[in-house]
């Protein structure tokens, strides 16, 4: 789906996006096999439809013409202007979805034959970030290619563009589905309807990716904004990656220790994500931050043998053990692994409940630094070792001989006599 030719000619397009949607109609027009041209039947034949249709004839690949707003016969009929165009015309109309299995059977018929897939599943990795962060621009330089469209004005990329990308190949390649996504702003300043599902694909996006790209403006610095996308992206515990873009424009007015720093006060929360700093422009650290993405896909995948875990988790405890709460000592029995992307841990201990956040968060580091889990979500499950299945606790144990059986036996009545007189 390419944007609307306003017009072929390069010189009578000075506008940077209309001259971006030409250059998307160019890569089209390399890597498409088939072409729907789709034409307002109500309009009838305009000039620039008949321009665009010789730039179709010139590709040499099958074309038709979807003669669109056909939705009664009299309109119908003036569909067969369009035949001057050379190709075959198919009346539809796509608000009422009419006339679309005829166009279909004719697209399907010029297909090229299918290539069995491969059976790897590429990496699904979404770049997200505010508007005019340079994430278009990102994507960009890594195609090596202006597959998408670039420009200053904040909000350029309105919907979530997916690119399949390869390093290598044969067995040793590394698939990656790039996704391109808005500039999240928050919903309250989304003044369209196009931009609030812009922002709604966006989480989307977050959602179905593997890995997820926080673009930072670097001159602008870490915002509430960036700080709500990245939380977005913790919630769904995915895996992060933070590139700091636009650095060939702040290096010299901030060092990178300086604005880490302000980083990890910002957004402690993911602390534990790498931080890169980058440049689309210049193309400082791009190959570098593939290699990062890389890394983190591999942690969110992490399997633990459960004895080197186990080794782990009582090393740090004995090292730094954790707080008691009153005459209750904390026991930890064991831990195995339940689940990766994110890694989940569960582990079986006395009393769940008395472990603080930041003992939690000493454990969680020390996981992180043993098994190289940078930029990905770490998940630890507690449970009681006196729990049932069901969640509830068995009732308190009886010490032996304390059992009382049927019922209880009540105490012998005194005579109404003196004081300590015999029983009835």
């Amino acid at each position: 789906d390419t944007g609307g030719l306003g017009m072929i000619d390069r010189e009578r397009a000075p506008d940077v996006i209309e001259n971006g949607i030409r250059t998307q109609v160019a890569a089209a027009l390399e890597d498409a096999a088939v072409f729907i041209l789709t034409v307002d039947v109500t309009a009838g034949v305009m000039p620039l439809d008949e321009e665009v249709a010789r730039l179709l004839h010139a590709s040499g690949r099958h074309v038709v013409v979807a003669a669109n707003k056909a939705d009664n016969p009299s309109v119908t009929e003036q569909a067969d202007e369009f035949e001057r165009l050379g190709f075959p015309v198919y009346p539809v109309a796509a608000l009422h979805n009419l006339g679309f299995d005829e166009l279909l059977e004719d697209v399907v018929k010029h297909l090229p034959v299918a290539v069995e897939e491969s059976r790897i599943e590429p990496l699904r990795v979404a770049v997200v970030g505010k508007p005019n962060a340079g994430k278009s621009s990102y994507i960009n330089r890594i195609l090596r290619s202006d597959r998408l469209i670039v420009s200053d004005i904040p909000g350029t990329t309105r919907d979530s563009v997916e690119i399949p990308f390869s390093i290598g190949k044969g067995e040793g390649a590394r698939h990656y589905q790039l996704i391109d996504t808005a500039g999240m702003r928050h919903v309250r300043r989304a003044d369209t309807a196009v931009e609030l599902f812009s922002v709604m694909r966006a989480k989307g996006s977050i959602e179905r990716a593997d890995i997820v790209v926080l673009v930072m403006d670097a001159v602008k610095g870490p915002s509430k904004q960036d700080k709500k996308i990245a939380a977005y992206a913790i919630e769904h515990r995915k895996g992060c990656v933070i590139l700091v873009n636009k650095w060939d424009l702040a290096e010299g007015r901030v060092t990178q220790r300086a604005y880490f720093a302000a980083l990890q006060e910002h957004v402690p929360f993911l602390s534990f994500a790498p931080v890169l700093f980058v440049s689309a422009q210049s193309g400082l650290n791009i190959r570098k931050s593939i290699d990062v993405i890389d890394k983190v896909a591999a942690a969110v995948s992490t399997n633990i043998t459960t004895g080197t875990l186990n080794r782990v988790l009582h090393d740090a405890m004995s090292r730094v053990p954790p707080p008691a709460s009153g005459n209750r000592r904390y026991k930890f029995y064991y831990a195995t692994q339940t689940g990766v992307k994110p890694v989940r841990l569960q582990l079986f201990v006395n009393y769940p409940e008395m472990l603080p956040p930041s003992y939690l968060s000493y454990l969680e580091n020390r996981i992180r630094d043993a098994f190289d889990l940078s930029g990905a979500p770490l998940v630890l499950q507690f449970k009681s070792s006196h729990q049932r299945r069901d969640g509830t606790r068995p009732p308190p144990r009886i010490p032996p001989g304390r059992e009382t059986r049927g019922r209880k036996r009540s105490k012998p009545r005194r005579g109404p006599g003196r004081r300590g007189g015999k029983n009835r």
